[in-house]
């Protein structure tokens, strides 16, 4: 269906027929997690349920949702993308538009630590759980996990987060952990990229749970990352943020550390949906071409 014609006709299915969602799940076309060459490119769209809608230099650019579900579908149309990494009232709008089918799914756990809130390392689960993961049938949860030595709300994020890898675990299910070592600057969180602090922050992340055999790393690109990707033998993918360099340092960046041992592919959002020159598709097939060289666009 035209995007025009599915938003109007998500917002009625939505009032008028909420229990299609549920049906659509159970008949949703799936497929492995990691395909036959190993390699993953993932969309990521779960800024917005934490408050953070700003991207490319935009305050608001994530704020409309017809706009950014239309930058979704087309991102998730390109040929070597994978799925997606969202929140439930984004995936079941795209689940309604036909675009999670024979997708990898990640749904997004802890979204309590609003941006640039009081209490914005209590990072509680406020979005999926391991039981509405496993219930939609989806492949895995991502959980943003900050860990701020001045802060006691860190260690209840810490406890969170460490709940939901065993849980994950037990369900086969993979559990996506997304790690920073923060602080706050003048009132503001601010994430540590020094290779030193990822490094430190892969080691405490990888501890949490009682089990890790389905525990990934979500990382971001930094300097000396061979020696970040020596801290773990658990499979990584490298998440974009919203970088200030320019689109060519970037994918430079990028081109690089995927050539790493352990470095499975790409999570990236607001990098690939809000380019500066705002061709999406042009943005995501960039990337692809790093994750999967042979990937031709159509």
């Amino acid at each position: 269906m035209s995007f025009a014609a599915g938003h109007d006709e998500v917002r009625e299915i939505r009032a008028t027929d909420p229990g299609r969602v549920t049906k659509l799940l159970a008949a949703r076309a799936r497929r492995p997690f990691v395909p036959a060459d190993g390699r993953l490119m993932i969309v990521a769209a779960d800024h917005p349920a934490r408050g953070a809608l700003s991207a490319g230099g935009r305050a608001d650019a994530m704020a409309s949702r017809p706009e950014l579900l239309d930058r979704l579908v087309a991102a998730l149309a390109r040929p070597g993308v994978d799925g997606v990494l969202a929140t439930a009232d984004i995936l079941e709008d795209l689940l309604l538009l036909g675009a999670l089918e024979d997708k990898v799914v990640i749904s997004s756990m802890n979204r309590g630590g609003l941006a640039g809130a009081a209490f914005e390392m209590d990072d509680r689960m406020t979005g999926y759980d391991v039981r509405g993961t496993v219930d939609a049938g989806f492949d895995g949860a991502k959980m943003l996990t900050r860990i701020d030595y001045d802060d006691p709300a860190t260690v209840a994020t810490l406890e969170a987060c460490a709940e939901a890898v065993t849980e994950l675990n037990r369900a086969q299910l993979v559990a996506m952990v997304e790690p920073f070592i923060s602080r706050r600057v003048d009132g503001k969180v601010v994430n540590d990229l020094s290779p030193e602090a990822v490094i430190r922050s892969v080691h405490i992340a990888q501890g949490l749970g009682a089990g890790s055999a389905y525990t990934w790393m979500k990382l971001p690109v930094v300097e000396d990352m061979a020696r970040v990707m020596a801290a773990t033998t658990l499979p990584t993918l490298l998440l974009g943020g919203d970088p200030a360099t320019a689109p060519e340092e970037t994918y430079a960046s990028w081109r690089a550390a995927l050539a790493l041992p352990g470095v499975r592919g790409l999570i990236v959002g607001r990098t690939l949906l809000y380019p500066a020159d705002d061709d999406v598709a042009g943005a995501v097939d960039t990337a692809v071409s790093m994750v999967r060289p042979e990937v031709v666009p159509a």
